[in-house]
Parts: C-alpha cells; sequence; structure tokens
C-alpha cells in the first residue's frame, strides 16, 4: 500500500542558526496575526515568512505573500541559511510535552510519502477540507515548489518494528537537532541515513495504509499540484525531472542499495508518521463558536433544544473556576474518562466498534449559563441523524452535534458551512467563554474528545468527518525539515 521514500531533506544550518526555538513555528493555521508579528520580530530567518508571510496593502498578482516568500527561500538557500542533507534521508522525530498534566513523548518519523488519492484507499481523510484554504496553500506551493510542513499521518503497527528500527539506527547517540519550543515542548530529531534500516520501514509500511491525522488541506493541495506539474510535464517531455530515492532493495550479494527511479518530487508528499499504538498519541477536542446567525433567539433555544437533548443548567462562576469542572463533568455522562483508548483493529480491516458513550455537549450561551446536553434517546440516535451515513459516522459525537443543533435549530449547514463564516473552531475553553461574554461570538459549544478508533473507524469507511473534528495534541513543528519539490 503506502510508499515511503528517504528524502534530501532542507534544514537550518546549525553554523548560522544557533538556537532552533528562535526559527520554527507551530502550524500556519493557528497563528493569528498577534503571533505572526511575534514570529516576524523574534529572528530575520524564522520560518514563518516562508509558511505564513504577511499581506501588504499594495499586493499584487505578481508582488505578494507567495512571490517573497519564494524570493527568501532561495535567497536563505544560497546563503547558507538552508542546506540539503548530504544523502537521502528518514527523520526520526520525539516531542515531549505535558498533557492534562502527564508527561508523555510522541514518536514518529519524517520521511516522503507518494501521494495517492483517496479512492485507492491507501492513504485516507477524516475530515472535510474548505476551498480557500487550499487556494492559499496551492499559491505558496506554486511559487516556492517546496513543503514547509509535514503532514501528521498515522499507521497501525501492532508490533511496532518501525519504531523499534528507528530507535535502533539512533543507537542512544544524541539527536541532530535539540531544543525547546516556546510552550516548553521538547523537540529532538535524528538524521537516519543507513539504508538497511530505510529499507526495513519501507518495507513494514508497504502493507499499511495511511490515516490523515492533520493537514488535510495541505494533503489535496499537493494533489492538485502534482497534478498541475504532471500536465506541465506533458506539454515539456524533455524537462528534466526531479531525482528521488523512491525505494530500497537487496542486490544479489545482500547489499542494500538505493534504487533512484528519477521520478519527480512532486509525486511525493512530506509525512511525519506515527504509530496509532504510540502511548504518546492524543487528541484533544475542538470547539465550536458561533457568530452571525440572524434572528438567534438565545433565550428560546434551550427550549428548542429538549426536542432531542436532556439539559441542565449550570452557573459559570465569575472567574471561570468551575469550568474545568464542568467539562470534566461532560466526559464522566459521556461514559469514558480518557482520550486515550486502546486500538483493537489491524491494518487493512475495518475498526471494530468504538467504546460505547452518550452523546454529551456543552453550551453556553452568556451571562453565565452553561448548560450540559444529553442526548434522549441514545437508542434512537441512527433513526434521528442524516440517512445514507454508516453507523460509525452518525455515531461521531461532532457529527451529532453538526446535524441535529448546528444545522437543525442555526441552520448553519450546506452552502453556509463551506462559507466558513458561521463557525469559529478553538481549543481553548476560556478563551471561548470570554469570546461569547464580550459579544464577538453569541455561543460556544464544547465536545468531548473523539477517539482514535472513531477516526480511523470513519476513514476505513470512506467517510469523512464535519471540519475540525480533532486536535491531535501537540502540534507538529514547522521548521525542522523542508522539502524541495
Amino acid at each position: 500500500m503506502a510508499t515511503v521514500i528517504p528524502f534530501t531533506g532542507l534544514r537550518y544550518n546549525p553554523e548560522k542558526i544557533e538556537n532552533m526555538a528562535e526559527v520554527v513555528t507551530p502550524p500556519y493555521d493557528v497563528i493569528d496575526a498577534t503571533a505572526q508579528e511575534r514570529y516576524y520580530q523574534r529572528h530575520l530567518y524564522n520560518i514563518i515568512r516562508l509558511e505564513y508571510g504577511k499581506i501588504h496593502p499594495e499586493d499584487d498578482e505578481i508582488n505578494n505573500r507567495y512571490s517573497r516568500a519564494a524570493a527568501d527561500f532561495n535567497t536563505w538557500i544560497k546563503e547558507n541559511i538552508l542546506t540539503p542533507e548530504a544523502k537521502p534521508a528518514l527523520y526520526r522525530y520525539e516531542q515531549e510535552f505535558t498533557a492534562k498534566g502527564e508527561k508523555k513523548i510522541r514518536s514518529g518519523f519524517i520521511g516522503g510519502v507518494k501521494l495517492e488519492p483517496y479512492e485507492n484507499g491507501v492513504i485516507l481523510p477524516h475530515e472535510e477540507t474548505l476551498p480557500k484554504h487550499k487556494a492559499d496553500r496551492l499559491e505558496l506551493m506554486r511559487a516556492c515548489k517546496a513543503n514547509f510542513s509535514p503532514i501528521f499521518g498515522l499507521y497501525a503497527d501492532r508490533e511496532k518494528l518501525i519504531d523499534l528500527a528507528l530507535s535502533e539506527a539512533a543507537n542512544g547517540a544524541p539527536p541532530d537537532v535539540s531544543f525547546t519550543d516556546e510552550t516548553g515542548e521538547a523537540h529532538r530529531l535524528w538524521v537516519i541515513t543507513d539504508s538497511e534500516v530505510i529499507s526495513k520501514v519501507q518495507q513494514a509500511m508497504a502493507d499499511k495504509r495511511i490515516f490523515i491525522a492533520d493537514g488535510h488541506h495541505r494533503y489535496e493541495t499537493a494533489l492538485n499540484y502534482q497534478q498541475e506539474r504532471q500536465t506541465q510535464a506533458a506539454k515539456q517531455p524533455d524537462g528534466a525531472a526531479t531525482a528521488v530515492a523512491s525505494s530500497c532493495s537487496a542486490t544479489p550479494d545482500g547489499t542494500i542499495t538505493y534504487q533512484c527511479t528519477r521520478e519527480p518530487a512532486y509525486n511525493y508528499m512530506m509525512m511525519n508518521l506515527v504509530n496509532l499504538y504510540d502511548p504518546g498519541l492524543v487528541v484533544f477536542p475542538t470547539h465550536r463558536l458561533i457568530n452571525n446567525v440572524t434572528g438567534l433567539d438565545k433565550a428560546r433555544l434551550p427550549e428548542q433544544l429538549k426536542e432531542n437533548f436532556n439539559l441542565s443548567e449550570h452557573t459559570l462562576a465569575p472567574d471561570r473556576s468551575n469550568l474545568q469542572a464542568l467539562l470534566k463533568l461532560m466526559e464522566e455522562q459521556a461514559g469514558f474518562g480518557a482520550v486515550q483508548a486502546s486500538m483493537d483493529a489491524v491494518n487493512g480491516q475495518t475498526m471494530g466498534n468504538a467504546a460505547p458513550h452518550h452523546h454529551i455537549f456543552g453550551m453556553y450561551t452568556g451571562e453565565n449559563k452553561f448548560y450540559i446536553l444529553s442526548l434522549k434517546h441514545e437508542e434512537s440516535l441512527y433513526q434521528i441523524m442524516p440517512q445514507g451515513k454508516s453507523p460509525a459516522w452518525q455515531g461521531l459525537d461532532v457529527a451529532a452535534l453538526h446535524s441535529l443543533i448546528i444545522e437543525k435549530h442555526l441552520g448553519i449547514g450546506g452552502e453556509l458551512m463551506a462559507k466558513a463564516e458561521h463557525i469559529t473552531y478553538t481549543r481553548e475553553e476560556e478563551s471561548a467563554i470570554a469570546a461569547v461574554d464580550t459579544g464577538e461570538f453569541q455561543l460556544a459549544f464544547f465536545l468531548n474528545p473523539t477517539l482514535v478508533e472513531e477516526v480511523t473507524e470513519v476513514a476505513t469507511n470512506g467517510e469523512k468527518m464535519p471540519q475540525k473534528s480533532t486536535f491531535f495534541y501537540p502540534k507538529l513543528i514547522t521548521g525542522l525539515v523542508l522539502n524541495q519539490l
């Protein structure tokens, strides 16, 4: 199934950049204008200038954030700010972080993954995407011909053969890159060029599917970009293709060696791949903020929701000191107390049903009124949810929220959802409450975390969850490794 290759990554030159924490950022889609300015000021060579540059009032089709990113990218390469790896490599990547007071380490590896249309069943999405976000990423890819940030993918390796091979390759050596970012998360990167190890990883991945955890817009952008480049290449058949080391195979004498196919690099996308069985895999919920709903009567809404839900009203303390207790109560009422759940599916097979739970939501309407909503008749859920969907999709908390509340009672669905003018997504509970109190938003809805089993089960069925159904924590850092196309 999945084809994984080593690639000649570009990395910041340690002789030029002494502190990596000064030049990396979180993914572009969690960076607001304030953070963008902070990263601009932090360092002249911060990756923000490439991945998510500023928009200027005088920008036009020729001079804009994308053309500036391309110019900076080329200059940084010429000035050896960014330098290529000596030979094609995979990159073992560890993130050490704290989740709900517990120290965790998530391990994965960065490599090139061959692009596959979703219908091939090799790389599977789980979320819907929005056109305007893909248009932005496509313009950047056209201008720079590069991936500046990896897509986050998941694979199933119960025996952890890949983790073992990469750990043995590191062999206790210090990481090639090690730093702590502004949030206190530690990042460690090992460059793996041992051809035998790379071959083991490739062979182990060859029968596996990849589930996209984060980066759906960028993956679909890469497919569009690939199609563009293939069309251009067909018109210029003599144009030289970018060579990539696409496979490792054994010669008759047993030697492991790279076999270069001279396949265009744009047929591959840089991904960070994490084992579904990794103990550091954490999923948080993404909450919903609602605005611009004409005629919304917040006083009547709780009564309207009683059609399908039982409501309990709680008073939120002025200092928000009981907010976390209310969110914890939601989790307990749902019937599961942890984000992590055991994975009992084997690769290539439909997963067993996720652990049953009750559908519980939080709703904040302002004036310290916090409601906990519980579905009245769990046994009839599949009758009241949209038909034509699998039981796995119908059972999702986020699907129930969108279908039974946001679309049914607020009128946000279909075209309005695609316009992205009514829903804002956040993981920050206290800031969501504040946004309603200030009048910036009308309502806030709070969810329990989506289980990893639910993600893979829906994806395996060929279905997609509503946008921003998951928040795999922590986000991958941008700027560790770059990939030219």
